[in-house]
């Protein structure tokens, strides 16, 4: 079974998530996660290509931003809420009331 890679909750910086949610698709996908336990990728009501989709996707990931599970050929991704709150308290509410 194959898994990706996701930083640890210290290893989450402040400048990635940033980067991550500068994107207006990116926050796009975030505002869809939240309040969500979690959600198919192929899901997303996000009109791009799959390439395209899964760069945005990568980037989420790898700022710690998401957590992407993969299950057979599906993968399924959640906010990382709880490690954001932890190393950033009211980062994500404050970027998603901008938004």
């Amino acid at each position: 079974m194959r898994t990706l890679s996701h930083p640890a909750r210290s290893d989450i910086e402040l400048t990635a998530v940033f980067h991550a949610l500068s994107d207006p698709t990116r926050l796009s996908i975030v505002r869809g996660l939240v309040g969500v336990e979690e959600q198919s990728c192929g899901a997303l009501d996000i009109p791009l290509s799959k390439s395209t989709l899964s760069h945005h996707l990568k980037v989420l990931r790898d700022a710690g931003v998401t957590h992407t599970r993969i299950e057979g050929t599906h993968r399924y991704m959640s906010l990382r809420r709880e490690d954001l709150d932890a190393r950033f308290p009211g980062l994500l509410d404050v970027a998603l009331k901008a938004a």
